[in-house]
């Protein structure tokens, strides 16, 4: 009897041991599948990113307050903090945090979401090539696509709205005082929200594949957008000859080269900084200018009023000190975008802060934001601006700054981005639009860059 029981318990044993072996082996098998070398090399290329830095020190900073949070809600920290009022204050704190960190992420994402909202509701034929490439499925024509992105826009809108609303419960009533069934519901919107647009996406006709053959829209749409870019492009080189090894205009303190630019910069940085974004082709100016100024003024305000309701000065003080560092450091927004500019443009690097072109442009707009800025628009005047490329200017060399500033040249950028918006126009409108326009340039050489998918050039 104990013989055959002995027997079964080492059955038992032998077949636990088997499957551990088993799962173990598997594992093995499964590292050996992966490329490693691949990995690391992607690794790298994704952290060299810095949004990516930005968005996993946010990331790091989320999944240590949301775990002690977490562990002071569950009772595993009672020993360490065995006085009620202490994990009180533990508590509100970190949820304080969290609520600033998710505050702010929305907050950056906000103006870019309205911008995509507007141009839902405009529907021009260059919004719709836009919001196909951020909503749609390989980019592609989709059935019904404006209401099934109208959906996903407005979910998105939605977030940030019950993120702002759970936002203002936290900081406006203490914990005591803090209605549960408002931060119950405004919590939940914002969660569910932003999960439920992202499943919309994979299930709706948004994320499938359709055969665009039944597209005949869209077929049309593109054989203009491709005609029409052909003339711009033969116009073009017969205007001006491409720069391939540009330069950039002046030293980074010779800020006043330009007195008007300098000025601008100085007082209106981040309307400037904006103007230039979307002339260089990196999106709309209104939502440049907004994203710039929250990063910059956002987190400071948030932090502080975060701060309202925890008792203890020191933690009180360094959530200030935080919100204020944090400013400092929106200036690397500045940075990326100054990046993305050397790189498309192919302007020489600087290897002068570590010996990394990109740690070197941050580092240039986080100690020297003013001087940064007035030589990215002073590069900008010095060519013209076609299809993600500078053409030199006839009669100016290359380097030399041009003597435009956003406010001489507004209405020609405004002009610029209407110049191909409508696919009524046939292509005679747009071969006129452009002799008219190069007839101009013979008159002044002195002009503004056009806006990137426009050769429109006016006289100033």
């Amino acid at each position: 009897m104990l013989s055959s029981e002995n027997a079964g318990i080492e059955g038992q044993v032998n077949g636990s041991h088997g499957s551990v072996n088993n799962t173990t082996s598997r594992f093995h098998q499964f590292r050996r599948k992966l490329d490693w070398d691949c990995l690391k090399k992607t690794g790298k290329e994704w952290i060299r990113n810095p949004m990516n830095m930005v968005l996993l020190i946010w990331i790091l900073c989320v999944t240590i307050s949301g775990a002690i949070l977490f562990l002071v809600m569950t009772g595993m920290l009672n020993n360490a903090l065995p006085k009620k009022y202490q994990r009180e204050a533990w508590f509100e704190v970190n949820n304080q945090i969290l609520n600033a960190l998710f505050t702010l992420i929305c907050l950056y994402h906000h103006p870019r979401r309205i911008h995509h909202l507007v141009l839902l509701l405009r529907w021009r034929s260059e919004d719709v090539h836009k919001l196909r490439k951020e909503y749609c499925k390989n980019g592609t024509y989709k059935p019904n696509e404006r209401m099934h992105m109208l959906i996903v826009v407005l979910l998105l809108n939605l977030n940030c709205f019950a993120q702002y609303a759970l936002c203002a419960l936290n900081v406006g009533y203490t914990r005591s005082k803090r209605p549960a069934i408002g931060v119950a519901i405004t919590i939940s919107v914002a969660i569910a929200a932003p999960a439920i647009a992202g499943v919309y996406t994979i299930v709706s006709p948004l994320g499938k594949d359709y055969d665009l053959g039944s597209d005949e829209e869209s077929q049309i749409h593109n054989h203009d957008v491709k005609r029409v870019k052909s003339l711009e492009r033969r116009l073009s080189f017969s205007l001006s000859t491409s720069e391939t090894s540009p330069k950039w205009s002046g030293g980074i303190l010779e800020f006043w080269n330009d007195i008007s630019i300098a000025y601008l910069s100085l007082f209106f940085s981040c309307c400037v900084f904006g103007w230039n974004m979307e002339r260089l082709g990196f999106g709309n100016m209104y939502v440049h200018t907004a994203t710039f100024l929250l990063v910059c003024l956002a987190p400071f305000w948030i932090f502080t009023m975060a701060a309202i309701n925890i008792s203890n000065e020191t933690i009180r003080e360094a959530l200030g000190t935080t919100g204020l560092f944090l400013c400092v450091f929106g200036l690397l927004y500045g940075g990326f975008w100054r990046i993305q500019m050397r790189k498309r443009y192919n302007l020489p690097p600087s290897s002068a802060c570590c010996g990394k072109p990109a740690v070197t442009d941050c580092a240039l707009w986080l100690f020297c934001c003013w001087c940064s800025l007035a030589q990215e628009v002073r590069t900008g005047n010095s060519y013209d601006i076609v299809e993600d490329k500078f053409y030199k200017k006839p009669g100016q060399e290359p380097g030399r700054p041009g003597t435009g500033s956003p406010v001489q040249h507004s209405s020609s950028l405004t002009l610029g981005r209407r110049g191909l918006s409508d696919d009524n126009k046939s292509s005679t409108a747009q071969l006129s639009m452009v002799e008219e326009g190069s007839s101009s340039r013979g008159k002044d050489a002195t002009l503004q860059p056009p806006f990137q998918n426009s050769i429109n050039r006016e006289g100033n």
